[in-house]
């Protein structure tokens, strides 16, 4: 694959997760795995879950380096079975690190969204991407190695290539390891999620999220606390609100919302402008999600009586305490939030022009702030 294709599996403006050696804030996850591993109860199939973007994939690949350059314990040797491995830290020159980073490491497939015949990248996962799993076991079988797959995310699985993943899981290849990567479990099928064990990863602290992004060299921004509240301790969120201006957005949302009752609409006007721009496909998702979270942190504030803390933009607990002083404007608040995400997904999915449904969805929000009075 040429460095210029397309991968379901990255992050824009991150690093790809076979690139990132470290993983902050899941020490209970890799200790779990590692306890299995020690204890000779390595099972066949993993399930990786958690929110997005908390190092899901990262620690997917941190096992399989793991497993591909740590050799079996052989009792029978000369000076007995070797210490038993308390990390999964990989030396960076091992051999087989360098072969994952090239894509040249044969005991490791990576299933991600493949490209159609147009050279797009698919909505789903599609069974013939599960299929080519047999060439990569016929392969790989004759030097008795170990062997991982990493299925990222299995949550995109199409039903055909579902089915075609359960049978693998439901006959293993011998000393195979399949690591599945899941945003959403409840999506996968009941008989996958039952032949996998589970690591559940959780969202990270303000600290680890900015070690992560040190790793990734990306430039921590002059408002630290903003970003933690946005990312909600999601790592891939981070870089994303980084890289797309999500802070600024954000503040730009929090000051029109504080021109309620009366809505300043030249600014509302300038954001839905912006959204609409040529190219600006992900910045007016950005926008939508930055939408959803400004809505449910009005609820929020008016069901706990608290805005929330930290401050995701200056004046936000302000404007939030202003717009949302009672647990009656919560629910208000709530329900429109409902309202509104549904409506922009609806807009998404028959290509509404994008300033049209944002103005649509800002007007929305001044008819339920006139309500709330």
């Amino acid at each position: 694959m040429s460095d210029d294709t397309p991968t379901s599996d990255q992050a824009p403006g991150a690093p790809h997760p076979r690139e990132t050696l470290r993983i902050f804030g899941q020490d209970a996850a890799e200790q779990a795995f590692l306890s299995a591993y020690n204890s000779d109860r390595l099972h066949h199939g993993w399930l990786l879950s958690g929110p997005r973007g908390v190092g899901k994939a990262t620690l997917a690949w941190r096992i399989a380096r793991f497993l591909l350059a740590t050799p079996p314990a052989d009792d029978g040797g000369l000076f007995g079975a070797p210490p038993q491995p308390e990390t999964l830290d990989i030396d960076p020159d091992h051999p087989v690190c360098h072969r994952i980073l090239a894509g040249a490491e044969p005991g490791l497939a990576a299933i991600t969204r493949s490209l159609n015949d147009q050279g797009r990248l698919r909505g789903e996962i599609v069974v013939d991407d599960i299929r080519k799993l047999g060439r990569f076991f016929g392969l790989s079988s004759a030097d008795g190695g170990r062997r991982v797959v990493i299925v990222d995310a299995a949550d995109e699985l199409n039903v055909s290539a579902a089915n075609a993943l359960l049978k693998m899981l439901e006959e293993p290849p011998a000393r195979t390891t399949l690591l599945l990567v899941s945003h959403q479990p409840s999506r996968l099928l009941p008989t996958i999620r039952s032949r996998c064990r589970t690591l559940r990863l959780s969202p990270l602290g303000p600290e680890d999220v900015q070690a992560a992004l040190a790793q990734t060299e990306t430039e921590i921004p002059a408002q630290p606390d903003h970003l933690a509240a946005l990312a909600a301790g999601s790592v891939g969120d981070a870089v994303r609100l980084i890289n797309l201006g999500g802070l600024e957005i954000y503040a730009e949302l929090i000051a029109i919302l504080g021109t309620l009752p009366r809505m300043d609409r030249q600014r509302a006007l300038a954001l839905a402008t912006a959204a609409a721009q040529r190219g600006a496909a992900e910045r007016f998702e950005l926008l939508l999600t930055l939408i959803d979270v400004a809505l449910a942190r009005l609820a929020l504030t008016g069901a706990t009586g608290a805005a929330p803390s930290p401050e995701a933009a200056p004046n936000e607990a302000e404007i939030l305490t202003r717009l949302s002083a009672s647990p009656h404007q919560a629910r208000r608040w709530a329900e429109v939030a409902a309202v509104v995400t549904a409506r922009g997904r609806h807009g998404q999915a028959v290509n509404l022009d994008p300033a049209a449904l944002v103005l649509d969805t800002v007007f929305k929000i001044q008819e339920a702030a006139g309500q709330n009075r």
